[in-house]
C-alpha cells in the first residue's frame, strides 16, 4: 500500500468493542445483586412496622389514634387553664405531679403499643412435614377407615393436666398460656387480649407495660377530674356556679370527658389487678380455665399461692427477648444466572447454540476437504498411473475404453450413484440428528470389487479415486467405466 493511505482501507473505520456486553464467551452465570432485606418486611401476620422494624403495631390503629387525642387533650386544656389559677390559690405542687403523671402514662401507652407482645414464629415448610410426620406417627393407622389424626398434646404443669391446641395457621402446638389472636393474625405467648385502645395484643412482654398504663391513667383521670372539680369550686365561691362555667369554658370539657371516663379506666384497672394477684389471663379468665366449677381439682397451676409473689413476677420478673427477631436480615436465595443482553435466555440456550455451530462448523469442514477432493489434483500431489494400476487382462486409467462412449451411458442398476452429492449425503449425518460425526475409514471407504481390496495402495488411494468421480461429466463416465470393467 502506497504511503498516505490510499485503496480501500482509506474508507475503514474503527469501531470500539463493548468490554461490557455479555456474550456466551464470557460468564454465564451473572450473580443478580440482591438488597438484604429485614424480616418484618416479609413478616407473615397482620401488623404495620415503622421505623425499620423498630416499631409494630396491629393494622388497625384508628382507635389507638383516638386514646392519643384523648389523653393530651384533656391533659393540655388542664395545664392550659387550670394549673395556673391552682398554682396560685392551693399550691404549686399540682402542676408538677400532673405532669409526671401525664409522662408516666404517655410513656407506657407508647411502650405498650409499640413492642412485640410475644408473637411465636410460625414454623417453615419442613418443620411443618415433620410435625405432620410426628403426628401421623403418633395416630398410628387404624384399620376401621380414616381417622383424622389428633391436633392436642397433654402436659404435665404442677399436677395439673394442660391442653397443647395445634394452630393451623402457624403449623405449630401452641405453648401453655398461647393462643391466636385472630386480628393481628399471630399466635402470642400468654396471650391476654387484643387492646384496640393501645393498637396492639397484650401479652407477655407487654403485659406490665399496659398494666401500669392503665392503672397510672387513672390515677390521672382522677387528679384531672378532683382538681377540675376544686377549680370550679373555687371560681363559684368569687363569681358565682353560672359564672365560673362561663369563665372557663375548658374545664367544663375536662370534667365531662373525665366523669365519663373515670369509671371504666378504673374498674378496668380493678379487674387486672385482680388478674395480676391470682396470676391469670383474661383469656383463661372469661373461658373459665381454672374455675371451680369443672371440679374440685380444678386449680390453677400457674399460681404462687401468694399475691405479693404472683404481683412481683407479673411487674418485676425479667422480660424475655423477642422471638420473631423482626430486624434481622434474610438470607440470601440461591443467585439465579442473569439474562445476557444479547438475547440469550440462559446458560443452557446459549451451550446448546455453541454445539449447533461446532455441528456447523463440521460439517463445513467435511465439505471443505470432500471439495478439495473433487478439485483437479495437483502436480505436486501423487497420482495414479497406468502402471500402478494395470493388472494382468485389466485396462489401466490410461487405457481409452473403447466399450463406452463419451455420451450420457446409462449406469448398471447395482450400481450407486457416485456423485458429489450421494457421497456427502452417504458420508455425513443429517444436520437435524444431534448424533457424533463418523467418518469412513481407509479399510470402510468404497472401493472397486477385485480392485483395491486387501492391497496396500486402497489405504492411500481410495479419496483420489472417489475424487475423480467427482470432478466432470468425462472423469464419471471413465470411473464408470472402469468399475463396470472391474465387475466383469
Amino acid at each position: 500500500m502506497p504511503p498516505g493511505g490510499g485503496g480501500p482501507m482509506k474508507d475503514c473505520e474503527y469501531s470500539q468493542i463493548s468490554t461490557h456486553s455479555s456474550s456466551p464467551m464470557e460468564s454465564p452465570h451473572k450473580k443478580k445483586k440482591i438488597a438484604a432485606r429485614r424480616k418484618w418486611e416479609v413478616f407473615p401476620g397482620r401488623n404495620k412496622f415503622f421505623c425499620n422494624g423498630r416499631i409494630m403495631m396491629a393494622r388497625q390503629t384508628g382507635v389507638f389514634y383516638l386514646t392519643l387525642v384523648l389523653i393530651l387533650v384533656t391533659s393540655g386544656l388542664f395545664f392550659a387553664f387550670d394549673c395556673p389559677y391552682l398554682a396560685v390559690k392551693i399550691t404549686p405542687a399540682i402542676p408538677v405531679v400532673g405532669g409526671i403523671l401525664f409522662f408516666f402514662v404517655m410513656g407506657t401507652l407508647l411502650r405498650t403499643s409499640f413492642s412485640d407482645p410475644g408473637v411465636l414464629p410460625r414454623a417453615t415448610p419442613d418443620e411443618a412435614a415433620d410435625l405432620e410426620r410426628q403426628i401421623d406417627i403418633a395416630n398410628g393407622t387404624s384399620s376401621g377407615g380414616y381417622r383424622p389424626p389428633p391436633r392436642t398434646k397433654e402436659v404435665i404443669i404442677n399436677g395439673q393436666t394442660v391442653k397443647l391446641k395445634y394452630c393451623f395457621t402457624c403449623k405449630i402446638f401452641r405453648p401453655p398460656r398461647a393462643s391466636h389472636c385472630s386480628l393481628c393474625d399471630n399466635c402470642v405467648e400468654r396471650f391476654d387480649h387484643h387492646c384496640p385502645w393501645v393498637g396492639n395484643c397484650v401479652g407477655k412482654r407487654n403485659y406490665r407495660f399496659f398494666y401500669m398504663f392503665i392503672l397510672s391513667l387513672s390515677f390521672l383521670t382522677v387528679f384531672i377530674f378532683a382538681f377540675v372539680i376544686t377549680h370550679v369550686i373555687l371560681r363559684s365561691q368569687q363569681t358565682g356556679f353560672l359564672n365560673a362555667l362561663k369563665d372557663s369554658p375548658a374545664t367544663v370539657l375536662e370534667a365531662v370527658v373525665c366523669f365519663f371516663s373515670v369509671w371504666s379506666i378504673v374498674g378496668l384497672s380493678g379487674f387486672h389487678t385482680y388478674l395480676i394477684s391470682s396470676n391469670q389471663t383474661t383469656n383463661e379468665d372469661i373461658k373459665g380455665s381454672w374455675s371451680n366449677k369443672r371440679g374440685k381439682e380444678n386449680y390453677n397451676p400457674y399460681s404462687y399461692g401468694n399475691i405479693f409473689t404472683n404481683c412481683c413476677v407479673a411487674l418485676c420478673g425479667p422480660i424475655s427477648p423477642s422471638l420473631i427477631d423482626r430486624r434481622g436480615y434474610i438470607q440470601p436465595d440461591t443467585p439465579q444466572p442473569a439474562t445476557p443482553s444479547n438475547g440469550i435466555a440462559a446458560y443452557g440456550a446459549t451451550q446448546s447454540q455453541s454445539d449447533m455451530c461446532d455441528q456447523d462448523q463440521c460439517i463445513q469442514s467435511t465439505k471443505f476437504v470432500l471439495q478439495a477432493a473433487a478439485t483437479p489434483l495437483l502436480q505436486s500431489e501423487p497420482s495414479l498411473t497406468s502402471d500402478e494400476l494395470h493388472l494382468p487382462g485389466k485396462p489401466g486409467l490410461g487405457t481409452p475404453c473403447a466399450s463406452l462412449t463419451l455420451g450420457q451411458p446409462t449406469p448398471p442398476s447395482s450400481m450407486p450413484n457416485l456423485t458429489a452429492e450421494a457421497a456427502l449425503t452417504d458420508i455425513l449425518p443429517l444436520k437435524e440428528e444431534h448424533v457424533g460425526h463418523q467418518f469412513l475409514t481407509p479399510e470402510e471407504a468404497p472401493s472397486p470389487p477385485r480392485l483395491l481390496a486387501g492391497s496396500p495402495l486402497a489405504h492411500s488411494r481410495t479419496m483420489h479415486v472417489l475424487g475423480l468421480a467427482s470432478q466432470d461429466s468425462l472423469h464419471e463416465d471413465s470411473v464408470r467405466g472402469l468399475v463396470k470393467l472391474s465387475s466383469v
